[in-house]
């Protein structure tokens, strides 16, 4: 497996975001294109070409949804547990002090750029996406949704 960094972080799920989604774009696209080409079924591909942008929208939005929350509240967690871990005391106070994107962001450091991007985080306010960069040793997340 490659190493992992901030360019390739990313992870895709193959039937869901390359043949599902492409497929429902096609049919959407086809059924506007007939709504002005076959006047006589107009309604028809009106009805059409609704159904299937909502099919796209509710699968788009029932597994964002769903796998997200889910993996957010567990990058909270672990957040939690990895802060008790290296400072021995509760996190509730310094969670509720930092964006999500801030947390999801620190899960990618080694415990010692840790300290100092938390520190930076609370004090600097740098984002999720400054805190990323800001990393020198990128700790993978192969466990992703």
């Amino acid at each position: 497996m490659r190493e992992q960094n901030y360019k390739n972080h990313r992870k895709f799920y193959p039937p869901h975001h390359f043949i599902y989604l492409p497929l429902l774009i096609i049919l959407e696209i086809y059924g506007v294109y007939k709504i002005y080409r076959d006047a006589e079924n107009q309604l028809t591909w009106i009805l059409f070409s609704v159904v299937i942008f909502l099919l796209f929208y509710l699968a788009f939005m029932t597994r964002q949804h769903y796998a997200l929350g889910l993996q957010n509240r567990m990058i909270i967690l672990e957040f939690k547990q990895r802060y008790f871990e290296i400072f021995g005391q509760r996190s509730d106070e310094i969670a509720d002090k930092l964006k999500f994107d801030q947390i999801a962001a620190l899960r990618f450091a080694y415990d010692d750029e840790f300290k100092e991007l938390l520190y930076r985080a609370l004090h600097e306010n740098i984002s999720g996406d400054e805190i990323k960069r800001s990393i020198k040793s990128w700790r993978a997340d192969r466990q992703r949704v």
